[in-house]
């Protein structure tokens, strides 16, 4: 059933709308924390290790048996999903000094809707 105009119009709108705010979102900075080239170049190297561990079980199936073969391939892919893990985990890059400052000056009491509102005039801020 195809929509009437005043509808279409009302989906271009809400399309625009949210294409606009959807591109604020994707383009914001992801705050305090950052991927780390350190821990990038670890935790590939730690994932080709599991890769190959994983390669040396299938092959030594014959010398290590069937119970020795699972053993080590369950080690080799636990040592890919530790380093992709270590890879793509982000870390906490340090804060500017006005951040503590800002953060330190909220009273302990202030309520949940308060800080909420704080955080989007904030977000509104950054634009």
């Amino acid at each position: 059933m195809p929509l009437s105009e005043q509808e279409q119009r009302l989906l271009d709108e809400m399309e625009r709308h949210l294409l606009k705010n959807d591109a604020d979102v994707v383009t914001a900075p992801s705050g305090d924390r950052a991927l780390s080239y350190r821990n990038l170049v670890y935790g590939a190297l730690l994932f080709l290790a599991g890769i190959g561990g994983l390669i040396a079980a299938v092959a030594a199936r014959e010398s290590l048996g069937a119970a020795g073969s699972i053993v080590l391939g369950v080690i080799a892919f636990l040592a890919m999903l530790g380093g992709a893990m270590l890879a793509f985990t982000p870390v906490r890059r340090p804060q500017a000094a006005a951040e503590p400052s800002r953060r330190s000056s909220r009273s302990k009491d202030s309520s949940f809707m308060d800080r909420m509102n704080d955080r989007w005039d904030r977000r509104q801020e950054d634009r």
